[in-house]
């Protein structure tokens, strides 16, 4: 891959390809996903030749075999080629590692490696993005945006890592007006053109470590989305690892965060502020925390000094309003839509009360650094934990939460990991282990108490265990249900629920 910075000479020099050069040419499509086959599906109306690899051949695999052989591709499932062979160009899944020995073939080759995104971004690179990466937050900002941009009257679509595959959004007719555009490090690492008018990292914690190779690449990575000098470059003045890479952004530099001290689009005096660009007063703080917190109470006050999840709530309704007056959004529709809007499932979800115990289901919690988010919220838990770790380590998440455990039930492949953290940090919190979610629902009814949260806030993947965090989270959801009258719906959220992700 072409670093950041790198031009037009180093891409010609790898054989670069354009979009119009695409019809008849033979490409490879790595992945039968829903990024995967969005890319062929694009490919093919673009006119290209296209063969699409996957390494699995499972039932999906399969599925998405037959529907793309239908639409014109050929499909190769069980494995993944080692040489490029006539391709002239490869379009990857984001989640296919950077070493995957058929990209070492085609680079070797001069054969140009994109991602969806890429891809989408040359197919209609006039387009209006305002684009979000960031370890935690990443939906739940793209979410409010996209609804920011609907209430400004415009034709626009949660695109990327949610929504709709940006090759699809690409290709829509009538165009969209705007695209708010969620960019994991995964689809970042294979991006090099790409250039949103404005931009936000919302965060930078470690994740992904065995993809990237550690936090500097996870870092660049993240970077990347402010590669383009004229790109708005947002960033989180509350956030270590946000503040550290926009000190280095060649564009505009623009900060959001809840301290006024250190940042433009803030909180004055219990309001969104925009002094950045002009908007002034947006809404009121009360107005974003309308729901219940944790505790059952009402809402309201400043972000000053709120508790844990409504800060997190915040900085998200931030820096949404950060990217639209970046792009000219006027205040008013930025304070109808952050008004109204509601973070959706697997996000902090309240899904019943039974006997004084809630039962709520963070299950988009995939690292430690979006459980600590959720763990700070309650002052009583029993804690669902353990998945598919990525590389992380549980310690300082285990010694944050621990004056808060009443109880820990562990799942998934990183179990002992976890159970060695709490051996150092929490060596007397109950710890059981659990076969699988009924299970662990069970156990942790009988070690709660009144008054008490059952979280599942798993801090690592899920597919170990379950196809994703939402089925992982639906099957909570229906052991905690059948436990008593489910109360509130899915997706009614205590405040500050958030996207986790890459």
């Amino acid at each position: 891959m072409t670093g950041p910075g790198a031009g037009g000479v180093a891409r010609q020099a790898r054989g670069d390809v354009a979009v119009d050069e695409l019809k008849d040419a033979p490409v490879t499509v790595v992945g039968t996903g829903v990024s995967g086959a969005a890319a062929a599906r694009a490919l093919l109306r673009l006119g290209a030749r296209v063969t699409v690899v996957d390494a699995g051949d499972g039932p999906p695999a399969q599925a998405a075999a037959a529907e793309l052989r239908a639409a014109g591709a050929a499909v190769q499932l069980g494995g993944l080629p080692t040489a490029v062979g006539a391709a002239r160009l490869v379009v990857t899944s984001p989640g296919v590692p950077p070493g995957t020995p058929l990209f070492a073939a085609a680079r070797a080759a001069g054969v140009p490696v994109w991602g969806e995104i890429e891809l989408g971004w040359r197919i209609r690179p006039a387009a209006r993005w305002l684009a979000i990466t960031g370890t935690n937050g990443k939906t739940t900002t793209t979410e409010m945006l996209g609804a920011i941009l609907t209430a400004a009257g415009r034709r626009a679509a949660t695109a990327g890592n949610i929504g709709t595959p940006v090759v699809t959004a690409a290709l829509a007719e009538p165009p969209y007006d705007t695209l708010a555009v969620e960019l994991s490090s995964f689809q970042l690492h294979y991006t090099e053109t790409a250039v949103p008018v404005a931009a936000a990292i919302l965060n930078v914690a470690p994740d992904h470590l065995d993809w990237h190779g550690g936090p500097d690449g996870y870092a660049a990575d993240k970077a990347r989305i402010w590669m383009h000098p004229a790109t708005i470059a947002v960033g989180n003045a509350d956030d270590p690892g946000s503040a550290a890479l926009l000190a280095a952004a060649p564009g505009r530099r623009v900060t959001f965060g809840l301290d006024p001290a250190t940042a433009e689009v803030t909180v004055v005096d219990g309001w969104l502020v925009d002094r950045a660009f002009g908007g002034g007063p947006l809404v009121a703080v009360a107005d974003l925390l309308a729901g219940p917190r944790p505790d059952g109470s009402a809402q309201g006050g400043s972000a000053q000094g709120a508790p844990g999840p409504g800060r997190h709530l915040v900085a998200n309704a931030l820096a949404a309003a950060a990217l639209a007056r970046a792009d000219g959004v006027e205040p008013a529709a930025i304070a109808s839509a952050l008004a109204a809007y509601r973070p959706g499932a697997h996000r902090n979800a309240l899904v019943t009360t039974v006997d004084g115990v809630r039962y709520v289901d963070d299950s988009k919690a995939t690292n430690p650094h979006a459980a600590a988010a959720s763990l700070t919220a309650y002052p009583s838990v029993v804690w669902i934990a353990g998945g598919l770790n990525k590389g992380l380590a549980f310690d300082e998440l285990v010694e944050l939460a621990a004056g808060r455990l009443r109880a820990v039930v562990l799942i998934g492949r990183c179990a002992d990991e976890i159970a060695a953290a709490l051996a150092r940090h929490a060596p007397d919190v109950p710890m059981e282990r659990a076969a699988g979610m009924d299970d662990a629902v069970e156990a942790a009814a009988r070690l709660a108490r009144a008054g008490d949260t059952v979280l599942l806030a798993p801090a690592a993947a899920s597919m170990d265990m379950f196809r994703d965090y939402a089925e992982r989270g639906d099957l909570f959801a229906a052991a905690a249900g059948r436990r008593g009258q489910v109360g509130a719906a899915p997706g009614v959220v205590p405040p500050g629920g958030q996207s986790r992700g890459g």
